[in-house]
């Protein structure tokens, strides 16, 4: 799944504590998306900032799930886990005995590990962090440009505890 699908399919909930993280963590991460965003919408950025915080990150959740701002959704989840799932990640590529430099980032992806070893490596994730920062990470790390690891997508299409549920989204 692409960054958009992600988020498509994240509840509101779910949606909205990833831009309560941006704001409160990473405000020029926050205003780019929504100078972006509004931009490509052809409005003022003031004009959101008008609204309440849950009617912008409604609106930002909405426009972040169209296929056209995959990019910016990208931007938006990879910022999130890489400020504040940083351990999800670290544990995910420890798990797999992949060096990186302690903040989760790697230069080399080396061959896909064992199907075994990588179920290992989620049902360990599940168990310990966030569902749905779990869920994003390892789509996104399919969706990497160095990631061929087929049997990874193979789990991740067919564990229930993985799937998203298609969200309707206010336009």
């Amino acid at each position: 799944m692409k960054a958009h699908e992600t988020l498509q399919r994240f509840p509101n909930e779910a949606a909205s504590e990833i831009f309560q993280y941006l704001y409160q963590n990473d405000k020029p991460a926050y205003r780019a998306c929504l100078q972006v965003l509004a931009s490509r919408r052809r409005l003022r950025p003031v004009i959101l900032e008008r609204k309440t915080r849950a009617e912008r990150h409604a609106w930002m959740h909405a426009e972040l799930a169209r296929k056209a701002n995959d990019d910016a959704a990208t931007e938006v989840l990879q910022t999130w886990l890489l400020g504040g799932h940083q351990q999800l990640i670290c544990s995910f590529l420890d798990s797999l005995g992949i060096m990186h430099d302690g903040r989760g980032l790697l230069d080399t992806l080396p061959p896909q590990p064992q199907k075994g070893r990588l179920q290992e490596a989620i049902d360990r994730l599940l168990e310990n962090h966030s569902r749905f920062a779990a869920i994003a990470y390892l789509h996104l790390f399919c969706e990497m440009d160095i990631a061929d690891w087929p049997t990874l997508k193979e789990i991740i299409s067919e564990d229930s505890r993985l799937c998203l549920a298609p969200q309707r989204l206010a336009a």
